[in-house]
């Protein structure tokens, strides 16, 4: 079997590495192996966090929207539970920024949703 030279291959993969390891300090930056561990961790960190980014986003915007809720004198459970009663389908992110930003748009939703509860 004849013999492969793969400097090319080997130098291309090293230089993605390096390129991907900018920013961090020491060793980590400039010693390939270091590299390596730091942009394999990091790339770890990064697809796991990309999950936990949704999840901190809705128990926000659940805290928001209860709230937001009590101040017109019902709890997060019975306003959802009023607002799928009636067929209002809005997600929790909007519902969260109307709570925040258009008081008045959020208690006329949890007023729906009130009447929904009382039916």
């Amino acid at each position: 079997m004849p013999r492969v030279k793969r400097g090319t291959k080997g130098r291309a993969r090293h230089k993605k590495v390096m390129k991907l390891a900018k920013g961090n300090v020491g060793g980590r930056r400039k010693l390939y192996r270091q590299a390596r561990e730091t942009v394999e961790k990091g790339l770890t960190y990064a697809y796991r966090d990309r999950k936990v980014k949704k999840r901190e986003f809705r128990r926000l915007w659940i805290v928001r929207i209860n709230a937001a809720a009590r101040t017109v004198g019902l709890n997060y459970r019975d306003l959802i539970h009023g607002l799928k009663k009636g067929g209002i389908s809005i997600d929790r992110k909007v519902l969260a920024d109307l709570a925040m930003h258009d008081p008045d748009g959020f208690g006329a939703i949890a007023e729906a949703a009130k009447q929904q509860l009382a039916a």
